[in-house]
């Protein structure tokens, strides 16, 4: 089964990660967020008890 031989495969797995991990990845690292998460605090929501009819 050629499938299982992993000469070939294998060179094109290690081939894939470094051109993402040297070529890709530091150019999409480049880009400035335009939405940059904020220092707000977290809004917490005051909530009502609901009150079952069968209680």
């Amino acid at each position: 089964m050629p499938q299982l031989n992993p000469a070939p495969w294998f060179f094109i797995m290690i081939l894939t990660w470094v051109t993402f991990s040297f070529i890709i990845q530091p150019k999409i690292l480049t880009f400035v967020s335009m939405n940059p998460p904020s220092n707000k605090p977290p809004i917490i929501p005051s909530t009502t008890p609901w009150t079952w009819p069968w209680t």
